[in-house]
């Protein structure tokens, strides 16, 4: 099929990030220790095992003749394509990393990256929250990124003090209950 007819980029420079994902210029790409790991098996899992797995398949598929029809071609060509730009993506993600372990912040109580702070809103309802790094945010799990509105406020703050903060429900305010340092998994 001639790629006049196809709606797909071959751009590298061009990865298209959800807003979430991407780094505020200037800043640093900081990950914990775990987050890092994390990153660098799921690159190892990709260039070992799954893209020489699809071009196995996509090799395969060639060899059955008409390409335009196949669609194990189409598809494998397809998935290779996404498992190319998620190992740039973290190449490039692993390159910049800047990791920062948070046990070394030892008995601290004002609150830094990788910090586990539990807060309490004005109805007394208590949340805990790790700070961690861009591509480690997981907010189901409590994890927020040490970029997002309510990470910033809560940063160089102390147990005790009272943090105000932007939320898209409008301005709130949160009290630090406690703040502990831990190796986050």
């Amino acid at each position: 099929m001639n790629k006049a007819f196809v709606r797909e980029s071959d751009s590298d420079d061009e990865e298209e990030l959800e807003a979430s994902l991407q780094l505020p210029s200037g800043t640093r790409n900081y990950i914990t220790p775990g987050g890092h790991a994390r990153l660098k098996s799921e690159l190892e899992h990709l260039v070992k095992r799954e893209r020489p797995h699809v071009v196995e398949i996509v090799a395969w598929a060639a060899s059955n003749g008409d390409r335009s029809e196949n669609g194990d071609y189409i598809y494998g060509k397809r998935r290779l394509r996404e498992i190319d730009r998620r190992i740039r993506f973290l190449t490039k993600r692993l390159d910049i990393a800047e990791i920062v372990d948070p046990l070394r912040q030892g008995d601290n109580d004002q609150v830094f990256f990788g910090a586990r702070v539990t807060v309490a809103d004005a109805d007394g309802v208590e949340n805990t929250y790790t700070i961690v790094g861009v591509d480690e945010t997981d907010v189901a799990a409590g994890r927020i990124s040490w970029v997002s509105p309510l990470a910033r406020a809560l940063i160089k703050s102390r147990e005790g003090d009272t943090v105000r903060f932007q939320s898209p429900l409008g301005m709130r305010e949160i009290d630090i209950l406690e703040v502990k340092y831990a190796a986050i998994d």
